[in-house]
């Protein structure tokens, strides 16, 4: 498959399935990527799964995704959803459209989770899914035409 998507995975996802489950639900991260890469393949698509800790390497993740022929972005970035003007900067520059997806709704919980910084340069937001979240995302990518 030569068309692909670029799915990234912020701070502390990595833990999902044990971290927090009545937030973030049992399903691990693995479980999602292969969520994504059935979801991907109905379209022809294939996946670019990754999740980092570390701001910096989402952001060269992001750069590459615009640069390596992606037909879009998927992004959980976890807490930097709230946090990283850089990572929003990252996004704003690629010429690609982009989903946020997050498996709770961050509007519901915690003040400081209020804000987006990466919903403004999002084509659509998908919050309070759990992993189906993730199939949903893609879905929203195809109908813009990706």
């Amino acid at each position: 498959m030569s068309k692909k998507i670029t799915v990234l995975n912020g701070p502390n996802l990595n833990l999902l399935g044990t971290r927090e489950p009545e937030i973030y639900g049992h399903e691990t991260l693995a479980d999602i990527q292969a969520l994504c890469e059935r979801t991907a393949s109905a379209y022809g698509w294939g996946v670019d799964f990754r999740q980092s800790n570390h701001e910096g390497v989402l952001i060269d993740w992001v750069q590459e995704a615009g640069r390596d022929g992606s037909l879009g972005i998927l992004i959980n970035a976890g807490g930097y959803t709230h946090t990283s003007v850089a990572l929003h900067d990252a996004l704003r520059t690629v010429k690609l459209p982009i989903i946020e997806v997050h498996l709770s709704d961050p509007k519901t919980r915690e003040a400081f989770r209020h804000h987006s910084y990466i919903e403004p340069v999002a084509a659509r937001s998908i919050c309070g899914h759990g992993a189906q979240g993730y199939a949903m995302a893609i879905d929203a990518l195809a109908t813009l035409g990706v």
